[in-house]
């Protein structure tokens, strides 16, 4: 399977550039199975999310949907959506015949006092497609291992992130970490540019179930295409079956 990591600026609280910008560079990179936009993409990192966030029926979901059925080919990204009076850090994964799987952050990031607006969600998500199995994660949640531990029911773990520039060094680390404890592909898919409160480099990354890591260029805007080898995953889970020895922890 091909993925395509989309590591772009993101045009503050404007969903139109941001389809425009991401739509670019989709059509430049045709072929691919999968493409991953950064967390919040279509609006940034919306903390204060009144008149920023996205209803559900947003122009920006009809837009991944389109663009889905267009390069025959999934589309996943997070959006703000508010949803009643709640709002939601929603992670779509769209599929090309017009389905559409979705997981609310779980974990919230109180620092940054997203908490205070946001509702957690409560269900771990997998999606399955072309025979690939997806765990879909939200920036935050990649500290948390527990919540992302693989229970043999997941190949690739799927990060998009607002991840900012002074804490680089920990997404890098913890990607690979959850790489390698979970036996399985990490893709993090981080914005560059700056929003109202912090400065973002990217670090957009694949990481292989060994901790090596394909990575776009930390600053710069870069659609890093790589394959997933399934078979060579399955193969390392049955000579090395580190899976068969987890704690079952409940």
């Amino acid at each position: 399977m091909k993925i395509s990591l989309i590591q772009t600026d993101i045009a503050w609280a404007d969903p139109q550039t941001n389809v425009q910008t991401c739509e670019r560079a989709i059509l430049s990179n045709p072929g691919s199975d999968l493409y991953v936009l950064p967390e919040m993409w279509s609006t940034g990192f919306a903390v204060h999310p009144d008149g920023i966030a996205e209803s559900e029926d947003s122009d920006s979901l009809a837009w991944m949907k389109t663009m889905a059925k267009r390069m025959n080919a999934a589309v996943a990204g997070s959006i703000a959506v508010k949803i009643s009076e709640t709002y939601r850090n929603r992670f779509y994964f769209v599929k090309p015949d017009g389905e559409v799987i979705w997981y609310d952050k779980h974990h919230l990031f109180t620092y940054g006092g997203e908490h205070q607006r946001y509702t957690a969600g409560d269900r771990r998500v997998v999606v399955e497609f072309r025979g690939v199995r997806f765990l879909l994660m939200v920036c935050y949640d990649l500290r948390f291992p527990m919540w992302s531990r693989n229970k043999e029911d997941y190949d690739v773990a799927l990060y998009v992130a607002s991840w900012p520039t002074v804490r680089l060094e920990a997404w890098r680390t913890l990607l690979r970490a959850r790489a390698i404890e979970n036996q399985c592909y990490v893709a993090g898919v981080n914005r560059i540019g700056s929003d109202p409160s912090c400065q973002y480099s990217g670090g957009t990354a694949l990481v292989d179930p060994y901790g090596q890591a394909q990575e776009c260029p930390e600053g710069d805007a870069c659609v890093l295409n790589a394959e997933l080898d399934m078979s060579a995953l399955k193969q390392f889970r049955a000579t090395f079956p580190v899976l068969k020895d987890r704690d079952d922890l409940r």
